[in-house]
This record gives structure tokens, sequence and C-alpha cells, in this order.
């Protein structure tokens, strides 16, 4: 893998990151003020379901 495909890659989290505010800023606003009231568990749950997920998909597609 050369640089060029890593900074692509975090080009496209980026698009993705942004598509949810622009296109609902309002649903956007909720969904933040839901996560502020989660505990720390909770967060940790759903960090780790998200490295766990990609971890597979990379490995997976290589």
């Amino acid at each position: 893998m050369d640089s060029d495909t890593l900074w692509l890659a975090m080009a496209l989290v980026l698009v993705i990151e942004g598509l949810f505010p622009f296109l609902s800023p309002a649903g956007w606003r909720r969904m933040f003020q839901q996560i502020l009231q989660m505990n720390d568990g909770q967060l940790r749950f759903f960090g780790m379901c998200s490295l766990s997920a990609g971890a597979l998909l990379i490995w997976y597609l290589l």
C-alpha cells in the first residue's frame, strides 16, 4: 500500500463523516445529545465494535 492509497482512504472517511451533518443537521445534533448521555462503558463498547468491524473488513479485503 502506498501513501496515495492511505490519503485516499482518509479523504473518503472525511466525506462519509460529513454526509450526515450536511444532509440532516438537526438529526446530527440529536444524535450527539444522545451520545453525551451514554456512560463510558457504552461508548467503549461501540468503539470496540467499530474497531473490530474495521479490522475485520481490512483483513477480508487484504
